[in-house]
């Protein structure tokens, strides 16, 4: 697919901070989309993460280094957020958000809350803790959602980058009933699975998972990272394993045998980039047809490449219920240097049938949307 580029579309409101002007000096670079698409500034969030959008269509965004989350309204439907209201406070790292039973509920680090929201769309009451699970280590966030089965399902990454797990709800996700009880591991061995969404023709759990760093000898290209598809007991292969099976080369972790009886990634990704956040575009109603039965993945971007890979969004093509490929949509948060003014997060689809895109270093939300037949 040919690309062009297209200028960043900032609409800042008083609600959300600075001027319009200075908020195009704050996003002074420009981004490259597929010819038809636009991209504009939904709103300026410090710090946002992830994102979900409420039956009455206003966005709640984590913001977890100040414990809260908020909720944007764009009341006349211009596709600029007027409003920004703190509607949780008081929580401990919250990351995950999902709607369900009339329940807001916020995976924070060390378990899963939920509130009932008041008719000005704030909590109605304080947190009401349901689950609590293990915190602290090098993988700080959580993800969730809840299933076709009503289920709560929760993915928290390991607490290290090789090592075998004193708990074992680290490196795993977690199945809950639907009041945050009864847990029990549902699929292990997935070292930091921190996007996660239900495909919603299959009605499988798909996640993002994060691999190992420091690989020998190719620590730059190896492993890859994933996109896997859960099954009830799978064991997805770390630490033991990488990729297609393929046994760790560390003296301590090797164990072929052990391989063989795991569950090789649904799709393998550039080593590095740091996929989070995933969304399928199904209600993505701006974009094309042949675009609805595939997912869009959030690449964070390397830490550790001597040429940096990600801060870009791609297109997941799916075929037959499987991921098969997939290609850049969005790209130019990173410099040809290396050096980047955007990080790429979350993607959730709105109620309007658009894109929107959460980025933790520019502090903004983004909505990209479908202009043209071209």
């Amino acid at each position: 697919m040919r690309l062009s580029k297209i200028a960043v579309v900032v609409a800042a409101t008083a609600a959300c901070g600075p001027s319009s002007s200075r908020a195009q000096d704050a996003l002074q670079s420009r981004l490259t989309l597929p010819p038809g698409f636009t991209i504009s500034e939904y709103a300026k969030v410090d710090g946002v993460r992830f994102m979900v959008v409420a039956p009455d269509g206003a966005v709640y965004a984590s913001r977890p280094e100040v414990g809260e989350v908020v909720r944007l309204v764009d009341a006349d439907r211009n596709g600029t957020a007027e409003s920004q209201t703190v509607a949780v406070s008081g929580l401990n790292r919250p990351h995950g958000l999902a709607f369900h039973g009339g329940y807001l509920y916020i995976a924070n680090t060390d378990g899963v809350v939920r509130v009932r929201l008041g008719p000005s769309g704030a909590a109605s009451g304080p947190p009401e803790r349901v689950n609590s699970y293990s915190s602290g280590g090098g993988h700080w966030s959580r993800s969730i959602v809840f299933g076709p089965d009503s289920g709560m399902y929760v993915a928290i990454g390991s607490t290290c980058n090789m090592c075998v797990e004193k708990t074992p709800d680290r490196a795993a996700v977690m199945r809950y009933d639907e009041k945050g009880g009864n847990g029990r591991v549902f699929s292990s061995g997935l070292r930091n699975a921190v996007g996660i969404a239900v495909n919603p023709v299959t009605k499988q759990i798909w996640v993002a998972q994060n691999e190992r760093d420091n690989i020998e000898p190719d620590h730059e290209d190896l492993p890859p990272d994933e996109i896997n598809i859960l099954q009830d007991g799978g064991d997805y292969g770390w630490p033991y394993c990488y990729g297609n099976r393929i046994p760790s080369p560390d003296k301590e972790f090797h164990d072929p045998a052990r391989c063989a009886r795991t569950v090789p990634p649904a799709l393998e990704m550039q080593a590095h980039s740091a996929p989070l956040g995933i969304t399928f575009l199904d209600r993505a109603t701006t974009f094309p047809a042949d675009w609805r039965g595939d997912a869009i993945v959030a690449l964070h971007g390397s830490w550790n490449r001597s040429v940096p890979t990600g801060a870009k969004l791609v297109r997941i093509r799916i075929r037959d219920g499987k991921p098969v490929s997939y290609d850049d949509f969005i790209t130019g948060w990173q410099g040809p240097n290396g050096r980047r003014w955007g990080r790429p997060v979350d993607v959730v689809v709105h109620t309007d049938g658009s894109l929107l895109i959460s980025d933790d270093a520019a502090g903004a939300i983004y909505r990209v949307t479908r202009t043209s037949s071209r």
